[in-house]
């Protein structure tokens, strides 16, 4: 691993826990910040401050992401990706563009008003920009096989989510290319006996990626330990982080509202759920402390597996000689006490 034999062979971590840095594959803001609502916001500034809040929780690399917005604020957001992947390497993974093309009836928090179909130009200018889009959430049953096709032809990983597809219309999804799920079985139809749905259709089909969020909040630990048995080594942990994580505020403006957070929650004045103020570190912890998962396999889902679903593993998500050493210590009570981004040593004491 590059830079990596000094920082493992010192012997100062033992009884530490090493593992390789986190992997968040679905962050709309932190530190106080949000990738969202404005051009000001879609800054390198605002990259930037997510990166220096993700590292105080052993998060090394991430996908900003950007909810439902309109066109002039996509090609904003990349315009700045792009800007900043050249500055900074081995941190951010690229762009996740979180729709507009969702459904209504699975909205979420996201802006109604700005949720709608494909338009050929607009498809057309992703694709010319996947060099710096890594992923793209949108319901494949409003979408189409034929724009996601078109999408996964370029590069761009697709990924269903605020979707209200049936069995059938996921699995056709899947079937032109859809390769990810955001935010298993939040934003989807519930799961029935007669209606498998959008959920029913990632269980019955091994090969696709899930990030799920686990902070209690958002999915039922019990779910969470269900979906770990049926999804394996496809199952990826995620944040949905806000403003909230890493910084002491009590509510910022998200999908041109006011979000409110309380006890861990992030809502909108309606109760709806709005991210969270999870991190890395502890979605690792719950879903040791409170899933059941194996300490080992949670990190795995937050390294390895994202790395794995987004096709950078040859470079990130374990650590082995040549890769990039993104690395972070953590205590037995999972404290972050040290983080290394490309061998150095980003946190002081």
């Amino acid at each position: 691993m590059k830079h990596s034999r000094r920082i493992l062979s010192s012997g100062i971590w033992q009884g530490q826990n090493i593992a390789p840095g986190f992997i968040d594959l679905q962050l709309n803001g932190c530190g106080g910040v949000q990738f969202n609502d404005s051009l000001e916001a879609l800054s390198i500034e605002t990259l930037e401050t997510m990166q220096r809040a993700n590292e105080k929780s052993g998060c090394t690399s991430f996908l900003p992401t950007l909810i439902t917005s309109s066109d002039a604020l996509m090609k904003r957001a990349i315009e700045t990706m792009r800007a900043y992947l050249q500055k900074h390497q081995n941190q951010a993974l690229g762009l996740h563009l979180e729709g507009p093309w969702l459904s209504k009836a699975k909205k979420g928090t996201h802006d109604p008003a700005l949720i709608r179909l494909p338009d050929a130009a607009m498809v057309q200018y992703l694709c010319d920009n996947a060099d710096v889009i890594t992923k793209v959430t949108l319901a494949p049953e409003n979408a189409g096989s034929d724009v996601i096709r078109q999408l996964t032809d370029a590069g761009i990983i697709v990924s269903a989510g605020h979707s209200n597809a049936t069995y059938e219309e996921a699995k056709a999804g899947f079937s032109a290319g859809v390769s990810f799920a955001t935010h298993l079985y939040n934003a989807m139809p519930t799961f029935a006996g007669r209606e498998p749905g959008l959920i029913g259709a990632l269980f019955d089909s091994p090969d696709v990626y899930c990030g799920i969020i686990a902070d209690g909040l958002h999915v039922h630990y019990a779910n969470v330990r269900n979906a770990k048995r049926i999804k394996g080594d496809k199952l990826v942990l995620v944040t949905d982080a806000t403003a909230p994580a890493g910084a002491d505020i009590s509510e910022f403006i998200f999908a041109g509202k006011t979000i409110y957070y309380r006890d861990g929650l992030c809502v909108d004045e309606n109760g709806t759920l709005s991210g969270s103020a999870l991190t890395m570190i502890e979605a690792v912890q719950n879903s040791v402390e409170h899933a059941g998962i194996a300490l080992d396999e949670a990190l795995r889902m937050a390294t390895l597996y994202p790395a794995r679903a987004m096709g950078v593993e040859r470079q990130s998500g374990s650590i082995e000689a040549g890769k990039i050493a993104n690395l972070t210590v953590f205590t037995r009570d999972f404290k972050i006490i040290k983080t290394f981004v490309n061998g150095d040593d980003v946190l002081s004491e």
